[in-house]
């Protein structure tokens, strides 16, 4: 029997579970103030009157926009996740999107991390950019898409036409033009990727599914870093390895890569069928199947049907998107 004189001793309290991390990525934030301020010096030292950056408005507005991007973003908890995983680092990522995207995808649920992935993805295609300007020239460039825009129904005016020639090609001369070229280029990736993350995001709760929107942003920049990854080496290769002559000043900015039934079509005679032929292909069948296996398991309840409805979903909105372009901008496709 217990001793009726024995103090109580109130029970243990339960323990308690912790809290799955929801914090907000207050990092953004700095970073976005930062890049604001930095993109508004850029834009004063390129405004005509002080001239020390050529093209400086144009890339201190795309750092700004950037920044905006990047605070809004702060305010967006991370997502909850029970019994998370160990964090992967950035390089276990990286090189396990090749290897074993699944895992990496799953990992990517609990910690969506992505600022590796974008960052480098803008880089190659920053730098492929500055290359393919310098081995085509950019007297070639401008002048080839002059001479195609007085044959669309948007054409300018002549004498807008001509100054564009003359101010288009020094500005493409200049280093801090090339430098804001590039830097465009990264921010770009990051745009690319919200813009396509909320469209997978609302995909994905049409089809009923669940998903947090940092984890499709996440999912969406590991899907494209292989993808841009591999087409730009490539294209790399055929850059330096095919006359300058043989490639298409315009639709060269974005691939040299022939994986499609694009050969069987001329871009010239047939735009909007050839937009339609250049989509079936290795590298597109590639980014699909990345997309839908990457919602599948990068979400909270994401159904292989809700994935692969999604990804298909976006697949044909882009490409009926490029149809439009191939509808009104053929002639350039010449």
């Amino acid at each position: 029997m217990s001793d009726p004189n024995q103090e109580f001793q109130p029970p243990p309290p339960p323990a308690i579970q912790a809290e799955p991390d929801r914090r907000r990525p207050t990092n953004l934030m700095f970073a976005g103030i930062a890049l604001v301020v930095i993109g508004i010096v850029v834009v004063v030292l390129g405004l005509p009157m002080i001239g020390l950056i050529v093209g400086g408005i144009g890339t201190g507005a795309a750092i700004c926009v950037l920044g905006i991007l990047f605070f809004g973003f702060s305010f967006m908890r991370m997502p909850a996740v029970d019994n998370p995983p160990p964090k992967m680092s950035a390089v276990a990522t990286l090189t396990g999107i090749f290897f074993e995207p699944s895992n990496v995808f799953r990992n990517l649920r609990a910690h969506p991390q992505f600022l590796a992935a974008i960052l480098l993805a803008g880089c190659i295609d920053g730098a492929y950019s500055v290359a393919f300007t310098h081995r085509l020239t950019p007297e070639r460039i401008i002048n080839y898409t002059m001479d195609k825009l007085e044959d669309s129904p948007i054409k300018p005016p002549p004498e807008a036409m001509a100054r564009a020639r003359t101010e288009g090609v020094e500005q493409a001369k200049a280093l801090t033009f090339q430098i804001g070229d590039f830097l465009k280029k990264v921010v770009s990736a990051f745009f690319g990727v919200a813009i396509i993350a909320g469209l997978a995001l609302l995909g994905v709760l049409v089809f009923g599914g669940r998903m947090h929107y940092w984890q499709t942003f996440a999912v969406i920049a590991y899907v494209i870093f292989p993808v841009t990854l591999i087409q730009k080496a490539i294209s790399f290769v055929i850059l330096y390895l095919k006359s300058p002559d043989d490639i298409h000043p315009i639709l060269g900015q974005q691939t040299l890569v022939y994986d499609n039934l694009g050969l069987l079509v001329s871009g010239k005679d047939h735009p909007v069928l050839w937009v339609v032929a250049t989509s079936i292909g290795v590298l597109s069948f590639y980014r699909l199947w990345l997309t839908a296996t990457g919602l599948r398991e990068g979400g909270y309840k994401v159904s292989s049907g809700a994935a692969w409805g999604t990804a298909i979903t976006i697949f044909i909105l882009f490409l009926l998107l490029g149809i439009a372009a191939a509808a009104v901008f053929g002639s350039m496709f010449g």
